[in-house]
């Protein structure tokens, strides 16, 4: 099997509306050689991979899949589901795949859900090279390729706080847009836009961040409002540190001053050589230590999202019960780590504990007078971790008052989204009448242990952080008109922008002719492509965007967004895309020129050429309202559009009208639109139609319509006089 091309489609295209990996596979002479022909194919396969047996493919049922295996079915269709499964081992999940023949004998076009290129890629190699060891009967090791494209998933996809937010996120209809390699996220478009960095927003501020990083300013600003912490102070030295702690009185805590997830901290110390060597520990973990007062009682995490609690898990300490023969070391592999919600990756609710690397723990097991290597007695309990493994979900037990002095801590040091720690014997309980106090506050705090907790109920924190950036009703989006079709696109897009700039609208334009900010361009270089329109969609400025999408564009890269407000299909001229990416007939072109109506939304609009067979056909492909555009105002299909109320941009006696339903208006003369001087085929006329209808489905009004069209000259466009052509 040879991959003659991998396409990235990072946008909607002619499969899905979201990223996939296109490959034009040439399988050769096993065009010959169906599965059902290659012995003991499909034990190995099965073997290998048993999961397969959850795809139900086109048979519709468990099993699916497989059944097509044992029937007979081609290596670009096996290819697909095996790629499928191996990103769902790696921890990327993906249901969508596709597999067709070409016009071409052997060469096929398999596709696959995307979520993270560079993984999918990987793992599409790793497929097939998988096949073909099924095929010829070779060793392929399905364990260790899992286990390097799990690496990947990790390494390179989205974090789970982020990706808890992108979903939430999705699910409110708002795009995304992923900036960096991190995890530096554009939610929404344009002017209405906001970013997220993990479990922080634009709206965290750089100084609230300074603060809760320096946590004996954080504790000296809470105290000052009244909130009960710790008293405490900062100690220069491991002598110092042990004097701070007779002041305060033993058990102390001693811990570094801008460390968090705790890093470095020991607690309940009471001896001056626990203190010291705490100190030690903390110092190498923070610029500063501070020691403080040991609260007694569970350590707990509170999410504050916009001043209101969203979620809080409860912490608990780990311990092995000696059986007079294991370590340790044993012990906490056998009784500890075994755990199946324990892992190494941020996936678990709980880490591994490995005590060579976790000084805290090695302290811990020090205090006791036990060393790693130690044996503890039949029955004996060795505490190995006093803190952490806050990942048990007690958010319906805060008691309100506890609530209300979270909520004001956060305020006090100025985040809106942060992880409160506080310590408390039982949180349903005021923090007064328990010695409780808060310890530490956090900027940036994880939310998988909310997301997945050990025990108890998963909390929708990403859909919280997301009703913060966007309350109810706000989508994020800005107007957006996508053009496609044969010819005219540029045009269009031409007018549409400007009629948006009078409009008062800052309107951004990728075209062929260029890129566009309002009046100044940008870039001079063909821009009808994916790119150039994450390029508008990305500037904080823009209100508007007008985006050129041709066929080429569509079938090599994908839209460059996922849903429009308003897209128009100017024509199709079937015989001009033949030959590219294997479209060979009408339908092929249709399939693909219709991605432009597919993505409209269901409050916005799709403008038609009601004379063009092709395109009319489209009017049912969309999910909102249809507005046809036509020379001919006596077309059928125009006469039962206006019969149902429908709108159209039409011409009669002269002048170009705006119908609704049986009602018509005169929008401007045609003897008043420099645009048609000279139009001897009739296409200027055309697509000022098409924009005209555009505008019309944005809101803007017919005098502005009317203003914008009459101003609008055919240079302006940055494209030639337009000549006579076949309709079809």
């Amino acid at each position: 099997m040879e991959f003659l091309k991998i396409l990235p489609l990072r946008g909607p295209n002619i499969w899905t509306y979201r990223p996939v990996l296109e490959v034009w596979l040439d399988i050769g002479e096993l065009e010959d050689s169906p599965s059902n022909t290659i012995p003991g194919f499909y034990e190995r396969l099965t073997a290998w991979i048993p999961s397969l047996v959850e795809h139900r493919c086109g048979v519709g049922e468990r099993g699916g899949f497989l059944q097509r295996v044992r029937e007979g079915t081609w290596p670009g269709h096996i290819l697909e589901h095996v790629t499928i499964e191996l990103q769902n081992l790696a921890g990327m999940q993906s249901g969508f795949g596709k597999a067709r023949s070409t016009s071409v004998r052997g060469i096929y076009k398999v596709v696959v859900r995307s979520r993270n290129e560079e993984v999918s890629r990987a793992a599409l190699h790793e497929a097939r090279d998988l096949v073909m060891a099924a095929i010829a009967d070779t060793s392929f090791d399905v364990a260790a390729t899992v286990a390097r494209l799990r690496d990947m998933v990790d390494s390179l996809c989205l974090g789970p706080s982020t990706a808890c937010i992108v979903n939430a996120a999705t699910e409110r209809g708002i795009p995304s847009i992923r900036l960096n390699e991190g995890n530096l996220v554009q939610l929404g478009y344009g002017v209405h836009q906001r970013r997220i960095w993990t479990a922080e927003t634009d709206r965290t501020s750089a100084i609230a961040e300074s603060i809760s990083s320096d946590k004996d300013l954080t504790k000296s600003l809470l105290q000052a409002c009244g909130v009960p912490v710790p008293e405490g102070r900062i100690a220069g030295s491991a002598q110092d540190a042990w004097e701070a702690a007779e002041e305060i009185g033993v058990p102390v805590v001693v811990k570094p001053s801008d460390a968090n997830h705790g890093r470095g901290v020991s607690t309940e110390l009471m001896k001056r050589e626990e203190v010291e060597a705490a100190y030690h520990l903390a110092v190498d973990e923070g610029s500063a230590v501070i020691v403080e007062r040991f609260v007694r009682g569970n350590e707990h995490r509170l999410l504050v999202v916009d001043g209101k609690i969203v979620a809080a898990a409860k912490g608990m300490s780990a311990a092995v019960l000696g059986d007079g023969r294991s370590t340790i070391t044993g012990l906490i592999d056998t009784q500890i780590n075994t755990d199946p919600r324990r892992g190494t990756t941020e996936d678990y609710p709980l880490n591994i504990i490995r005590v060579e690397d976790d000084a805290a723990v090695r302290l811990e097991i020090t205090r006791q007078g036990y060393t790693a290597d130690s044996i503890p007695a039949q029955g004996a309990e060795v505490m190995i971790q006093r803190n952490g493994n806050v990942a048990f979900d007690v958010t319906d037990l805060v008691h309100p008052d506890v609530a209300a002095t979270v909520s004001l801590a956060a305020r006090i040091v100025g985040l809106d989204i942060a992880g409160v720690d506080l310590v408390a014997e039982d949180i349903s309980r005021t923090l007064e009448e328990q010695r409780g106090a808060i310890v530490e506050i956090n900027a940036g705090p994880g939310l998988l242990m909310h997301l997945e907790p050990a025990e108890g109920t998963p909390r929708p924190v990403g859909q919280a952080i997301v009703a913060s950036l966007f309350p109810e009703g706000q989508s994020g989006r800005i107007p957006i008109v996508g053009i496609s079709g044969t010819q005219g696109k540029t045009l269009v897009a031409r007018i549409v922008a400007k009629l948006l700039q009078f409009s008062g609208k800052h309107t951004g334009l990728a075209c062929s002719a260029g890129l566009y900010l309002d009046q100044r361009l940008a870039d001079k270089r063909d821009c009808a492509n994916w790119a150039a329109a994450q390029k508008v969609l990305l500037n904080r400025s823009v209100q508007a965007a007008v985006i050129e999408n041709g066929a080429t564009a569509i079938l090599s890269e994908g839209l460059g967004y996922d849903r429009c407000q308003v897209g128009v299909v100017t024509h199709i001229d079937p015989e001009k895309h033949f030959g590219e990416h294997y479209i060979e007939t009408p339908e092929q072109v249709f399939n693909v020129l219709r991605t432009q109506v597919d993505v409209v939304l269901p409050g916005g609009a799709a403008v038609l050429n009601a004379g063009d067979t092709l395109v009319a056909q489209m009017a049912e492909l969309c999910d909102g309202e249809v507005i046809f555009f036509a020379r001919d105002a006596a077309l059928p299909v125009i006469a039962a559009h206006r019969e149902r109320g429908g709108r159209a941009v039409l011409v009669d006696a002269g002048r170009i009208m705006l119908a609704t339903g049986e009602k018509m208006q005169t929008l401007v003369e045609l003897a008043a639109v420099p645009l048609l001087a000279g139009d001897n085929g009739g296409l200027h006329l055309e697509y000022g139609l098409a924009a005209v209808g555009a505008a019309w489905a944005l809101g803007i009004s017919p005098k502005l319509i009317s203003a914008g069209i009459k101003t609008f000259e055919v240079e302006q466009a940055g494209v030639e006089p337009a000549k006579t052509r076949k309709t079809t």
